[in-house]
C-alpha cells in the first residue's frame, strides 16, 4: 500500500517536475543563443492559456489519441516508480507514440501527415536501442523488475558506460531534440516545425505537453538509475542528461530521416548497446 500510495504522490509531481524542468530547458537555450529567455514558469503559463482556449478539432479522433497519449505516458511513469516490468514499461510508452501518430495520420493535413510518418521512423530508430538497455539491466539483475536494481550493491554505470551513452543517443531521438527533430521541432528551423503536432490545439495540445512533461521525467529517471547506490549521484546524472541534451540541441542541425535511420541510430546506437552486452555477457 505504501509504495502504492508512493508511486501515485510521484506520479502527481511529476508535472510539476516536467514543466519545471523545460523552463530550465528554454532558459538555458536562450542563454546559449545570447537571449534573456522566458520566465522559468512559462510553460505553465503556456498551458494554462491553451486549457483557456477553444476546443476546437478536425476529427474526433484527435480527442481520443491526445488523452490516450497522456495516459500512456502517466501509466508508464507509474510503472517506473512501482518499479515495475521493464518490458512492460517499454510496451506502455510505445502505445502512447502510437496513438499520437494515429491521431496525426486521421486529419487531411500534409503536414500531420508526414510528421506522423517522420514519428514512425523515429520509433524504429529508438526503441530497438531501448530494448538492448533494458536486456542490459536484466543481465545485470537478472530480471527485467526494476526493483531488482535496487539490491544491486554497485552503480550500474561501472558495468553499463555504452548502454549508458546508447540511451542518451536514443533518449535524444524519443525527445525530438536535434539532429533528430524530423517529426515535430519546438524551433522554427524545419518546414514541418510541429509536424505531429500540427492539427493538436487549444486544450487537446495542452494534453499533449503534458504528457510530454511526463516522458521527460521518466527519461530522466531512467538515466538516474545507473547510479542508484547514492542520491547524489542519481542527481548528478540527471543534471549531466539534461544539460547534454541542451547542448546538443542547440549545436547540431537537424539530420535527413535517411541520415538518421540507416547511417547513425543503427549504426552508433546500437553499436554502442551491443559492444557494452557482449562485455556483459563475457564477465
Amino acid at each position: 500500500m505504501l509504495s502504492i500510495l508512493g508511486a501515485l504522490g510521484g506520479l502527481l509531481l511529476s508535472p510539476l517536475a516536467g514543466g519545471l524542468l523545460t523552463g530550465v530547458d528554454r532558459r538555458l537555450t536562450a542563454r546559449m543563443q545570447s537571449r534573456v529567455g522566458p520566465p522559468l514558469l512559462q510553460p505553465f503559463y503556456d498551458i494554462l492559456k491553451l486549457v483557456g482556449k477553444e476546443a476546437k478539432v478536425t476529427n474526433a479522433w484527435l480527442v481520443f489519441c491526445a488523452y490516450i497519449t497522456l495516459i500512456a505516458s502517466a501509466l508508464a511513469l507509474f510503472i517506473f516508480f512501482m518499479g515495475g516490468d521493464l518490458l512492460l514499461l517499454f510496451f506502455v510508452l510505445s502505445v502512447g507514440a502510437v496513438f499520437q501518430v494515429v491521431g496525426a495520420i486521421c486529419v487531411p493535413s500534409p503536414y500531420s501527415n508526414v510528421g506522423a510518418q517522420r514519428e514512425l521512423l523515429l520509433m524504429l530508430a529508438y526503441e530497438p536501442i531501448l530494448i538492448l538497455v533494458f536486456v542490459g539491466f536484466a543481465m545485470c539483475t537478472g530480471s527485467f523488475s526494476l526493483a531488482d536494481v535496487f539490491s544491486l550493491k554497485e552503480p550500474l554505470l561501472l558495468k553499463m558506460p555504452l548502454l549508458f551513452l546508447a540511451l542518451g543517443y536514443a533518449l535524444t531521438i524519443k525527445l525530438r531534440k536535434s539532429p533528430f527533430d524530423i517529426a515535430a521541432s519546438h524551433h522554427g528551423h524545419q518546414e514541418l516545425v510541429r509536424g505531429v503536432q500540427t492539427e493538436y490545439s487549444g486544450p487537446f495540445l495542452a494534453v499533449i505537453e503534458v504528457a510530454h512533461w511526463l516522458d521527460l521525467v521518466l527519461i530522466l529517471g531512467l538515466c538516474a538509475m545507473f547510479w542508484h547506490t547514492s542520491v547524489v549521484g542519481m542527481a548528478i546524472l540527471v543534471a549531466a542528461s539534461l544539460f547534454t541534451e541542451i547542448v546538443i540541441d542547440n549545436i547540431t542541425a537537424r539530420l535527413t530521416w535517411q541520415w538518421m535511420v540507416q547511417k547513425k541510430s543503427l549504426l552508433l546506437g546500437m553499436g554502442l548497446a551491443l559492444v557494452n552486452l557482449l562485455w556483459l555477457y563475457v564477465a
